[in-house]
């Protein structure tokens, strides 16, 4: 096997720059120039699996573009991924099309909350989590997580069982985490279960991350709990994280619960969803019957990329800290130690470094003091990373 994955290489990628790619388009309005790497937006500047790109090209050979359903050969290829990967079992009724896993989002809101009702988001996250609830008029309930010395972010259940009243719906569900990279211990998830049960939550699970975990971690669906906790979850997964596809805009929704897809179903179908394009089926499909190979060797690419980034951050422990990753693309950085404020810190990675970052500041008031790097990029472009990185700290340790 290991020979096998030797024949997929991360050295380079294709450049993106004049791609239209949002990460570079974006550049001069979030960050004031366009002389900065841009490494925020939650995507890879890796090439997509050749054999995605294959099965599109194949089915360009037909002349018609029109309307088409997702075949159910897609969803029945995704559903066997998720029982062989990750010892979930879903049925095709269970299973919804979505464009985004944040359209996803807002319509189990939609569905499961009513204006004014209380919906829990663990913060720091992932901004459209508690962007959505406010969008729709519903109460924001924040559950922060702890964090320990070692950077170990955890679940804190008093402060959710205090938070919850009888008008908390839903919760929120990161997992893998987005953006401080931890990987929920089952046991950590069955203590959120009974939580949600004691008090007739329905959990909504973004496990978009779920396939990009790293040894010895497992990623564990909430939907995996049990019965119980199958009736309460709805479980949005798909490939644009893992497979870097991002731009065939498709993802899915999992709904065991007959009573829960109905009401979903109720609000799904007012925005009119559709069934996608006929290229993101054939993409779909391909990606998780022929990438599993690519994925071992673009996680081996990926952790090295991570470590390159530790390694920097242990030269200057006074000034950053890498929170200790489990799962993801996206280190979470402590930069308390260089002791500016939010603003000051944003400007340090821009203009000192030339690196446009996520503020942590963005993920909710506990990621001040922290910025968001996505280090899914070539070996070549990760080195560059480092070593502006590495000229900027040099330059304020004097």
């Amino acid at each position: 096997m290991e020979k096998a994955l030797k024949k997929y290489s991360f050295d380079t990628a294709s450049e993106r720059e004049g791609s239209n790619a949002e990460k570079y388009v974006l550049r001069e309005q979030l960050f004031g120039t366009q002389d900065v790497l841009p490494v925020w937006v939650a995507d890879m500047d890796i090439d997509t699996p050749q054999c995605v790109l294959d099965a599109v090209k194949k089915r360009l050979r037909h002349p018609v573009m029109g309307y088409e359903e997702v075949p159910e050969s897609a969803f029945m290829a995704q559903i066997a991924w998720m029982k062989q990967e990750h010892n979930v079992t879903f049925a095709l009724e269970d299973m919804f099309y979505s464009h985004s896993v944040v359209a996803s989002m807002h319509t189990a809101i939609e569905a499961f909350t009513k204006e004014g009702e209380g919906v829990i988001v663990q913060t720091p996250v992932y901004p459209p989590f508690f962007h959505s609830v406010l969008q729709l008029n519903r109460k924001l309930v924040k559950n922060p997580l702890t964090c320990n010395k070692q950077g170990k972010y955890e679940f804190d259940i008093e402060d959710l069982k205090a938070k919850i009243d009888e008008n908390t719906k839903l919760l929120l569900l990161c997992s893998p985490h987005n953006p401080v990279g931890r990987v929920w211990k089952k046991e950590e998830l069955e203590q959120i279960l009974e939580v949600c049960l004691q008090h007739n939550i329905v959990v909504f699970a973004d496990e978009i991350h779920a396939d990009l975990v790293y040894a010895p971690y497992k990623h564990t669906p909430f939907a995996a709990l049990g019965s119980r906790a199958k009736d309460i979850t709805l479980t949005a997964i798909g490939v644009g994280k893992t497979f870097n596809m991002a731009g065939f805009a498709i993802s899915t929704v999992a709904i065991p619960n007959k009573e829960l897809r109905e009401k979903f179903k109720k609000a799904y179908d007012k925005v009119h969803f559709a069934q996608g394009s006929s290229l993101s089926h054939v993409a779909f499909e391909a990606a998780y019957k022929e990438a599993k190979e690519w994925l071992r060797a673009l996680k081996i690419h990926l952790y090295e990329n991570y470590s390159m980034l530790s390694a920097l951050a242990k030269k200057y422990p006074h000034f950053m800290k890498v929170t200790p990753i489990e799962a993801t693309y996206l280190a979470w950085i402590d930069c308390r130690g260089m002791g500016l404020k939010d603003k000051e810190l944003r400007s340090f990675f821009i203009k000192e470094a030339k690196l446009g970052l996520n503020p942590g500041i963005s993920f909710g008031r506990e990621g001040s003091g922290f910025m968001r790097l996505n280090f899914a990029l070539s070996s070549a472009k990760m080195a560059e990373v480092v070593q502006r990185l590495e000229n900027a700290l040099r330059k304020i340790s004097g």
